[in-house]
């Protein structure tokens, strides 16, 4: 099965983990865009992250991971709902090179987790700059500086597929009898795999390779998918705020309004009759504006 995460928690210790792989969700979101070489493989890196992380939730809610710089990757959006939903888009300034630290693909950049509860919850995010030249360095660098938790982080990206894996140290627990060597022993284990091991080999077999010693508690999978929030009731509403004016310049100079989703590239496409019934009677609009892509 692809698009699949798989969780798995050391038995009698205060470790857990977690493996991802992405086929479908990256190929269809890369697809959609004409990246640069180097911007895909960010953005599967970016896809297997989000899907990690959101993975270590334990309440409802949709993650963000926001990197922004001064180019020549501009910025890197990547988005993980609690119900398996992957998107993710990026903006260049320039070709990004290949084979380059991260942090001379994006200069002076910083990366953000956001964690936008679907309860009244306060919304979390936590910033850091840029450390250690991968995206999965600045994610340890994160849950350093953010969550006090250690925690390495392995990801991957190449032809169509994106896979990454996640261990963590929980916070000490009060049960006596636990084992006090396993963070260091399932650290140096981790670390063997190689990117092409994590992306080709299914997730199960990567944990079993590496962890075949170990005393595990293995998870049903979690699965994940592609699917964008735009609607066109939702680009409606965005054109109304930039105001009847301009809408109507635009009509005037193009003959219609036309905007593409950032993150599927999905055309919405508003005539004159649109328009006017834009700014006179919502309820007017055409009967496709509850339409999701």
């Amino acid at each position: 099965m692809t698009d699949r995460l798989h969780r798995f928690l050391f038995e009698h210790a205060d470790v857990r983990g977690e493996v991802v792989q992405l086929d479908e969700a990256f190929t269809e979101i890369t697809r959609r865009a004409e990246y640069d070489p180097a911007v895909d493989r960010l953005i599967g890196e970016g896809l297997a992250a989000v899907a990690l992380l959101a993975a270590t939730l334990k309440y409802p809610c949709d993650l963000t991971l926001q990197l922004q710089a001064g180019g020549p990757l501009r910025l890197l959006l990547v988005q993980a709902g609690s119900d398996g939903s992957l998107r993710a888009m990026a903006r260049t300034s320039d070709t990004v090179p290949v084979d380059v630290p991260l942090d001379t693909q994006a200069a002076g950049g910083t990366l953000a987790i956001t964690i936008d509860p679907e309860s009244d919850a306060d919304r979390y995010q936590g910033v850091v700059d840029l450390a250690g030249g991968s995206l999965g360095a600045a994610l340890e660098h994160y849950f350093r500086e953010s969550e006090q938790l250690a925690t390495r982080v392995w990801l991957s990206a190449h032809e169509g597929r994106a896979a990454g894996m996640l261990i963590q140290r929980l916070p000490a627990s009060d049960a006596a009898g636990g084992d006090a060597d396993a963070w260091a022993r399932a650290d140096q284990l981790a670390a063997t795999i190689t990117g092409p091991e994590l992306r080709e080999l299914a997730p199960g077999e990567v944990i079993r390779r590496l962890f075949h010693e170990e005393d595990l508690r293995i998870f049903d999978p979690m699965p994940f998918r592609f699917r964008c929030r735009c609607s066109r009731e939702r680009v409606a509403a965005m054109l109304e705020g930039l105001g009847e004016q301009e809408m109507r310049d635009t009509l005037e100079a193009e003959g219609q309004v036309e905007v593409r989703c950032d993150f599927c590239n999905e055309p919405y496409r508003f005539d004159a009759v649109d328009v006017e019934a834009m700014f006179t009677d919502p309820a007017n609009r055409s009967p496709d504006s509850s339409q999701s892509h």
